[in-house]
C-alpha cells in the first residue's frame, strides 16, 4: 500500500485507472517507431486525510521532462494573451520595479517572463528542459536549467537572490515531491514577497469529467483545501485566490510567509464553500469517477467506428498531452484516426505516443479535407475552431468535454 505524498496517510481509494500508457508528451520520431516503447501504469488515488489526488509513482521527472520536451507555451495565442494580462496586472498590483526580482518556476519558452523583460523588471527563469530554455534565453531571459527543489531555493537565498514575486503556472501539479517544492518556495521568497501559483482545479475536473487532463507528468490534482494545508505545513499562507477559466477551470492562489501582515481575503472562504458543495470532501465523488470516464471513452469509440463504416474520415487537431491520454485510454490507433495536426513545428513530422498517429502541419488540412475534426485540446477549442474554418469550411468539429459533442 502506498502513502500520500503530502500527509503520509495510507492511500486506500482509487480515483481513476487509465491502464498503461507511454508518457503523454513522449512524441516519437520515425526512427523510434520500430523500437520498443516504454509504458507506465497510469493510476490515480485519493487521500482521505488531506484530499490530495495523486498518481502512483511509476515514472520520475527525469523520465518525463527531457531535453527535447515538445511543449512550447507560446504556441497558443490564447495562453500568450493570458500571460500578458497577468504580467501587467501583477506588476502594478505589487508595484514591481527595476529593484525587484521575479522568479518563474517552469518558465518554459519565456512566454510569460518576456513581459517582465519588456517592463525592465529583473527576472529569472527556472526550467529543466533545454529545448524550451534555449528559446527563452534568445528573448533575453536568464534561465537556470534545473528542477526546482528546496535545495535550489536555499542556494538562491544564500546567493542573495530572494524574490519579490515567485510565479508558478501549471507546475505545482507536475512536481513529485510537493512538500520539498513548497519548502523551496518558502526559502527563496523575500519577506513581504508574494507567491503566485496557477493550477487546474480538481473540482472542475470532477464536475466536467476532464479525465484526459490526467497524465504521468501531473503527479497531483489540487483543490484550494489541500493547497492551504500544504502551504501551512511549510510555514506559508494562502491570502487570496482567483477562479480562472483556463485549462477547463483553474485556481490562481497568492501565498506569503505565515507571519505576513496581509489579511486573508473573503475569496478564500467562498472557494472553500464551493469545494465543499462540489463534493471535494466527499469520498463518493471520487469513487464514481471511473464509470463516468468509461462512458465518454465508449461514446468516442462508437462514433469513430460508425464514421469509418460510413466511409467518413475523422482526424485529430492538437497533439496535446490530454489528447494522448484520451486516445491511449480508448485504444485508438491510426486506423480510426489516420492523422493529427498541430501548429507547433516541434511536433510536426513526429508520431503520437502509443497510437502512432502521424502529426502534420495544419496547412495539410486543405489537401485532406476530413469530414470530422476531433479537437483534443478542448480548453482552447474556440480559438482552434476559428483557425480551422480557414481550411475546412464544411467539416464538423468535436470535443469530449464534458461529453462527446459537436461544436
Amino acid at each position: 500500500m502506498k502513502n500520500c505524498r503530502h500527509c503520509n496517510d495510507p492511500l486506500k481509494h482509487s480515483f481513476l485507472d487509465l491502464g498503461s500508457a507511454p508518457p503523454s508528451n513522449a512524441l516519437l520520431s520515425p526512427e523510434q517507431l520500430i523500437k520498443p516503447e516504454i509504458y507506465y501504469p497510469l493510476r490515480v488515488m485519493v487521500c482521505e486525510g488531506c484530499w490530495l489526488v495523486q498518481t502512483e509513482d511509476f515514472a520520475t521527472s527525469e523520465d518525463l521532462f527531457q531535453d527535447d520536451y515538445p511543449y512550447f507555451s507560446s504556441t497558443s495565442s490564447t495562453w500568450l494573451a493570458h500571460a500578458r494580462a497577468y504580467s501587467s496586472e501583477i506588476i502594478k498590483k505589487l508595484r514591481l520595479d527595476n529593484d525587484s526580482l521575479a522568479i518563474e518556476v517552469a518558465s518554459n519558452d519565456g512566454y510569460l517572463l518576456r513581459n517582465f523583460v519588456e517592463a525592465g523588471i529583473p527576472c529569472l527563469g527556472i526550467e529543466p528542459t533545454n529545448s524550451t530554455a534555449d528559446t527563452a534565453e534568445k528573448l533575453g531571459i536568464p534561465v537556470l536549467r534545473e528542477f526546482f527543489t528546496e535545495s535550489l531555493g536555499i542556494q538562491l537565498r544564500n546567493e542573495g537572490r530572494q524574490a519579490d514575486l515567485i510565479i508558478g503556472n501549471n507546475v505545482y501539479a507536475h512536481v513529485p515531491d510537493i512538500n520539498d517544492f513548497t519548502m523551496g518556495l518558502k526559502a527563496v521568497l523575500k519577506q513581504g514577497g508574494t507567491i503566485s501559483l496557477e493550477f487546474p482545479h480538481i473540482m472542475h475536473l470532477i464536475e466536467n469529467c476532464q479525465f484526459d487532463t490526467i497524465y504521468h507528468e501531473h503527479f497531483s490534482y489540487l483543490s484550494l483545501h489541500t493547497v492551504i494545508h500544504i502551504f501551512k505545513e511549510a510555514g506559508l499562507r494562502i491570502w487570496d485566490v482567483e477562479e480562472l477559466s483556463t485549462h477547463g477551470g483553474s485556481l490562481r492562489v497568492y501565498g506569503c510567509h505565515a507571519d505576513d501582515r496581509r489579511v486573508n481575503k473573503k475569496s478564500i472562504d467562498s472557494v472553500l464553500e464551493k469545494e465543499k458543495l462540489g463534493g471535494i470532501l466527499d469520498l463518493q465523488s471520487y469513487l464514481n469517477f471511473q464509470g463516468r470516464a468509461e462512458t465518454i471513452k465508449n461514446a468516442l469509440l462508437s462514433f469513430l467506428i460508425s464514421q469509418k463504416s460510413k466511409g467518413k474520415t475523422v482526424v485529430a487537431y492538437g497533439a496535446a498531452a490530454k489528447g494522448n491520454t484520451l486516445l491511449n485510454f480508448a485504444g485508438v490507433k491510426n486506423d480510426l484516426i489516420p492523422f493529427a495536426f498541430d501548429a507547433a513545428p516541434s511536433k510536426q513530422g513526429k508520431f503520437m505516443p502509443g497510437s502512432h498517429i502521424p502529426i502534420l502541419s495544419p496547412h495539410k488540412l486543405g489537401e485532406i479535407r476530413p469530414d470530422n475534426v476531433l479537437i483534443l485540446p478542448w480548453n482552447i477549442a474556440d480559438e482552434i475552431k476559428v483557425y480551422l474554418r480557414k481550411f475546412l469550411p464544411c467539416s464538423s468539429f468535436l470535443t469530449i468535454e464534458p461529453e462527446l459533442n459537436i461544436l
